[in-house]
């Protein structure tokens, strides 16, 4: 029997600044081959955080994701400009359904990381 305590979540910090990024709107899609399903979405509250995961139960099953950080407005894009860093894909595995995957977002002006948190 497979146990259904798994989830996903993230958080996305702004190591320019030093502080958390509120209001960035996150996707989340499973990409099986060609097929891209979106999922949903969500924004980021005052700490940088969702306030629920973004899959979570029954939901989290194997496979390959994506989740998709639209920071273009945050960065401060301008109209009519083209922005450097504008959505960032992170295309990433879940193995484990009852596995806990924390996939955070580093970001600053002109660059990015990420890594499997906990």
């Amino acid at each position: 029997m497979q146990s259904h305590t798994g989830r996903l979540t993230t958080h996305v910090l702004d190591t320019a600044l030093g502080k958390p990024v509120e209001g960035l709107l996150i996707e989340l899609v499973r990409i099986a081959g060609e097929d891209v399903e979106r999922i949903g979405s969500t924004r980021t509250n005052d700490d940088g955080r969702c306030d629920a995961p973004l899959l979570s139960g029954e939901h989290m099953t194997a496979g390959v994701y994506e989740l998709r950080f639209h920071v273009g407005d945050y960065l401060g894009r301008n109209a009519g400009e083209v922005a450097f860093l504008d959505i960032i894909p992170i295309r990433f595995g879940i193995a484990e359904g009852a596995a806990h995957y924390h996939v955070p977002l580093l970001l600053a002006p002109y660059s990015y990381s990420t890594y499997r948190g906990s």
